[in-house]
This record gives structure tokens, C-alpha cells and sequence, in this order.
């Protein structure tokens, strides 16, 4: 009886012997086994989706087989693990092994969308809601209803983002986007705010703000922007007229065809810094952290104009008579290579002359007559 005993408990160790040698092989093959691809693929993975149903769905998709052993091996060795939602990267030659590998560590598939220093909201709108990978839930929305969506019900929109290159994985919304690049822009200038010259005459982060992109639209040269901050910051504190093209460019909106003309610099809007004193009621269009640094520590100087050379760069000058003759030799004589910005166009600042003196005429806009009023180019 015994014997028999013992050799039934023999027989059982065997069986179990093989059978645990049986599934380490299988765990083993369907781990390593290559993933039937022949061209790169995205998994896509739903919020909500288990290590289960995504191992049926990519064995009843062909993809691979085995999928009960590899339910098994997670359940075993990744228990608890949470399966991030999002896309995954699969191709030819990854194993099952090396599949689970990416889930563990969630490397999700990342998309990007760059935010343009210089842009309006108009155009942010336009690049969001053309990205496919991002879930549109704002079209047909005006932009107060936009911000009403955002949190921020009453807040004009313009300026309010921040500039940058923003990474995100499939199935975030435009929402969750642009509050993201809202929340970066408050975390900037709330940064810069801090860090302000003593002597700024703004009374609140928004006001450097304007300031902030006014500077970032007439700046070509980087290395300018607080030499320009501080021709319009002297400006203000003299109380001339700013007089900078993009603030009536703005204004315009759509009407604005690459063509400004003396009658638009007349046309009275809130925006037009050459009929009304300070700054305009708003930005004018989104603005990096350098643009507003130079803002709040604009460089100290004496000049209050500058014109564009003609390759990016500006001549800055003290007096009226020295600009007009900057004018003269760069704008009324313009080379055929002549470029005001080496990126975005950059738009040179006067102050208006009596109607005997030359003025620049902008290559883009109608005809000025040298007795014209003053106009900036283009």
C-alpha cells in the first residue's frame, strides 16, 4: 500500500513537474515571440481598457498569440499594475515581452503643438482645431464662450496663452490644452512681475503684459527687445504717442490685407496708438518670457524713436531731426533686399513730423507723399 502510495505521489510530482514545464515554455514563448507586424502600428488603448481585453483584441486582430499566457503572466507578475490609457508604439520585430515593457512604464505615444511668439488667439484657435490628435470640443464657440469654457468667464483671450512647444498623448481636449498654456503664462509673468524694474510705470501685471506684446511684435533681433521696451516705456512716461503699426494692424482684424494706409492710421479704434495716448486695452498678441522681461526691465536710454535698417535691426535715435535722417537714409531709399525683419515684420516707431519733413513710405502700403503724415513700414 505504501509502495503504492509512494509511487502515485511520484507520478503526481512528475505530472506536476511537466506541467510547470509545460507553462514556463508557453509564458516563455509568448513573451518572446515577435509581434506579427510588417510596418510600424499604433495600439490604442482607451481609458478604462484591461490588460485582458487589450491581450484578446490584439490576438483576435492577428497581432499575436497566446494571449491566455500572457493574461496569466500579468495577473501573476504585474498585478495591481494599471494599464495607462493612450497610444503604443508597436513595431516590427518588438516582442509580447517588449510590448508589456511599454505599459509598465506608460510610454504613451506623445504629440506636440507649437504656440508661436507673435500669434493672436485667432490663429491659436485655428492650429488647434487643426490638429487631429486633439478631441475638439470648442468649435462654433465664440472666444467669450471659449473662456467662459476655460474657467475664466469676462477675460479677453488675447495675450492670455503662453508660447511654447506643448506635448500631450492622444484624447486630450482643446479645454485641457489651452488651460494648460493659460496656467504656464499666469506661472511666467507672475515670475517676471517679481522681477520688475523699480521704476516701470505699470500699475498691474496686465498692463506689462501689453507692453510685453507690443515689443514682441516689433522686435526682429532678439537682442532689441529692451531697447525697444524702452523707447515705448519713455514714451509713456513723457507722454507721447506710442504710434506702433501692429496696434492698428490689430485693430483692423480681418479687414487688415498687408496693406496700411494713411486712412487707417486715421480710423479711430482703441487700438490705434496713433490717435489715442498709453497703451491699448488689451494684447495684441501672444508673448515669450523674454519679450516680457524686456517689458518690465526695459533698457535705460535716452532714444524715443527707431526705424528699421533693412536686414532686422534698428537705428535708434534721441531726437526727431536725427530720426528723420535714419528715415531718409533707410526708408525712403530702401535696397532691393531691403527686409525689416529676419522672422515676423518689424515695424519702426516715430513720432509724427510737421508736414515739411520726409517720412517713410511702406513698400506694402499705398503711396505716402514726403509731406504726408508720418507712417511706419511694413
Amino acid at each position: 500500500m505504501i509502495r503504492k502510495l509512494v509511487v502515485l505521489l511520484l507520478i503526481c510530482l512528475f505530472s506536476a513537474a511537466l506541467l510547470l514545464g509545460y507553462g514556463a515554455w508557453k509564458f516563455d514563448s509568448a513573451l518572446k515571440q515577435p509581434l506579427n507586424l510588417t510596418q510600424e502600428q499604433l495600439l490604442d488603448v482607451p481609458a478604462g481598457a484591461t490588460p485582458t481585453g487589450t491581450f484578446n483584441r490584439l490576438e483576435a486582430d492577428g497581432v499575436l498569440e497566446g494571449a491566455f499566457w500572457l493574461r496569466l503572466y500579468w495577473r501573476f507578475n504585474l498585478d495591481g499594475q494599471p494599464l495607462h490609457s493612450g497610444e503604443y508604439r508597436m513595431t516590427p520585430g518588438m516582442t509580447a515581452q517588449g510590448l508589456i515593457g511599454l505599459w509598465q512604464r506608460g510610454e504613451v505615444v506623445q504629440y506636440s503643438l507649437t504656440l508661436v511668439e507673435g500669434w493672436n488667439f485667432r490663429q491659436v484657435r485655428s492650429a488647434l482645431a487643426k490638429h487631429e490628435k486633439i478631441v475638439q470640443t470648442l468649435s462654433g464657440l465664440s472666444d467669450s464662450e471659449v473662456m467662459d469654457k476655460l474657467g475664466h468667464p469676462g477675460v479677453f483671450p488675447e495675450g492670455r496663452f503662453f508660447p511654447d512647444t506643448y506635448r500631450f498623448v492622444r484624447g486630450m481636449t482643446d479645454v485641457e490644452f489651452l488651460k494648460k498654456a493659460y496656467s504656464r503664462l499666469d506661472d511666467v509673468l507672475a515670475q517676471e512681475w517679481s522681477k520688475r524694474a523699480a521704476d516701470v510705470p505699470y500699475t498691474d501685471p496686465y498692463q506689462a503684459l501689453i507692453m510685453a506684446s507690443l515689443v514682441e511684435k516689433e522686435t526682429g533681433v532678439p537682442e532689441e527687445r529692451g531697447q525697444i521696451a524702452g523707447v515705448f516705456v519713455r514714451r509713456l512716461k513723457v507722454g507721447m504717442l506710442l504710434q506702433t503699426d501692429p496696434t492698428v494692424i490689430y485693430g483692423l482684424g480681418e479687414r487688415y490685407n498687408g496693406k496700411l494706409t494713411r486712412a487707417h492710421l486715421k480710423e479711430a479704434n482703441p487700438y490705434n496708438t496713433y490717435m489715442v495716448a498709453g497703451l491699448p486695452p488689451t494684447p495684441i498678441a501672444m508673448v515669450g518670457r523674454e519679450a516680457i522681461h524686456a517689458a518690465l526691465n526695459p533698457v535705460a536710454g535716452s532714444s524715443l524713436y527707431f526705424v528699421a535698417r533693412g536686414d532686422g535691426s534698428h537705428i535708434f535715435s534721441d531726437d526727431l531731426d536725427a530720426h528723420n535722417a535714419a528715415v531718409r537714409e533707410f526708408q525712403l531709399k530702401r535696397r532691393a533686399d531691403y527686409r525689416s525683419s529676419p522672422a515676423q515684420a518689424v515695424k519702426p516707431l516715430e513720432e509724427p513730423a510737421p508736414p515739411a519733413e520726409p517720412v517713410p513710405a511702406d513698400t506694402q502700403a499705398e503711396p505716402v507723399p514726403d509731406t504726408a503724415a508720418p507712417q511706419n513700414s511694413q
